[in-house]
């Protein structure tokens, strides 16, 4: 160990937890925790629904392909090129939200999927996890089915091209560079290597 006795791994116990602002996506809650050798602090907490994406791998060797979607996102204030996903239902199974939110934003289907991991997006002050699955060969099956407020492009991008702008311009959304690393590591474990 570099620095530390080690305690930074022991877990601290919630005290009280009170709820400070509520949306339709979100709650905030200010939480009061008691720490190592009996440390007490106040700490925000943000409690909000798991999230799923597929990554969907149209797998031709170097012709690879992804298909990603392309929407404004209000946060940023700017359009993005991401990979399909969306919130996890009340009692829905984060493989079954990934399937939903593909056919629904893009209309296409996968012959496989496969889990690549979890992840919590910001452990630090989020609760919720981002669960992320690799769909292979997808193709079009289903009419599109957008939310309300959803106005989507749906297309295929050189998966080469994906990796090489991941992290920029329009492909600057880190969950989706999250979701690429965990569905290329899945891949290569699924014996894909030459995608």
């Amino acid at each position: 160990m570099v620095a530390g006795d080690g305690s930074g791994s022991i877990e601290w116990t919630t005290v009280s937890k009170e709820e400070r602002f509520r949306t339709s996506v979100f709650t905030v809650f200010e939480q009061r925790s008691r720490g190592p050798e009996g440390r007490e602090g106040r700490f925000s907490v943000l409690e909000a629904r798991d999230w799923a994406v597929v990554v969907p791998l149209i797998a031709k060797g170097p012709e690879s392909q992804f298909l990603m979607v392309r929407q404004y996102r209000h946060g940023s204030g700017r359009p993005s090129l991401e990979f399909p996903g969306g919130v996890i239902e009340t009692g829905e199974a984060p493989e079954a939200a990934a399937l939903r939110e593909l056919a629904e934003e893009t209309g296409w289907v996968p012959g496989a999927l496969h889990h690549a991991g979890t992840v919590y997006p910001n452990p630090a002050i989020q609760s919720n996890r981002f669960h992320v699955f690799l769909a292979i060969d997808p193709k079009p099956s289903v009419e599109r089915n957008l939310d309300e407020d959803e106005v989507v492009d749906a297309l295929l991008m050189p998966a080469n091209a994906v990796r090489d702008q991941m992290g920029e311009g329009e492909m600057s959304h880190a969950l989706m560079a999250t979701a690429l690393f965990l569905a290329d590591r899945c891949a290569r474990r699924l014996g894909l290597e030459a995608f």
